[in-house]
């Protein structure tokens, strides 16, 4: 995660696997580099699930300085207080600013869409039987994505070698005082 830069996050567009079971994929981009840093095929959309993916992906690439979500579930609650989900409150202490796109405004994301649903198309059709098939093609698509496909945004270079991981080193909670 580029320290310049936020993230772009989204976790939309469920689907039904072989075994007739939804999967809730979740993604994350460096928004400087392209690099596709999380897909991960949840069982469902309960914030627990979604925390631990990106703890995990903080303690490998660090911290971000912000994240650019949609106002979806799992990043915002229609009912909470500012909208704040319980995982948006945990980047808040984490000390990482949280970016929403307007309602109705995919196009404020388009450049994470538009890899959502090229993911989409490459991995979903068919789908996996169980969600660990699914996982595995959501791996193998990550790892072209990130090192064989060329950008030309990024003059033909692959978002590996742009890519450069976060300074900030991911700690856990700070002590609330």
């Amino acid at each position: 995660m580029s320290t310049s830069k936020a993230c772009l996050a989204e976790a939309r567009g469920e689907f039904k696997l072989g075994n007739r079971r939804y999967c809730y994929p979740i993604t994350v981009t460096d928004q400087a580099s392209r690099f596709l840093l999380l897909c991960e095929a949840l069982e469902s959309t309960r914030e627990e699930l979604t925390v631990t993916a990106f703890e995990q992906l903080f303690q490998e690439r660090g911290l971000p300085l912000g994240i650019r979500s949609d106002n979806g579930v799992p990043f915002a609650s229609p009912n909470a207080l500012f909208n704040l989900s319980k995982l948006s409150v945990w980047w808040l202490r984490l000390g990482i600013a949280i970016e929403r796109t307007k309602p109705g405004r995919p196009q404020q994301n388009g450049r994470h869409e538009r890899m959502h649903l090229t993911l989409k198309m490459e991995t979903t059709r068919p789908p996996g039987m169980n969600s660990l098939q699914q996982q595995a093609r959501f791996d193998a698509f990550v790892a072209e994505f990130n090192d064989e496909r060329p950008h030309e945004a990024l003059e033909m270079k692959c978002p590996a070698e742009v890519y450069s991981a976060s300074t900030r080193p991911y700690q856990g909670l700070p002590e609330l005082s």
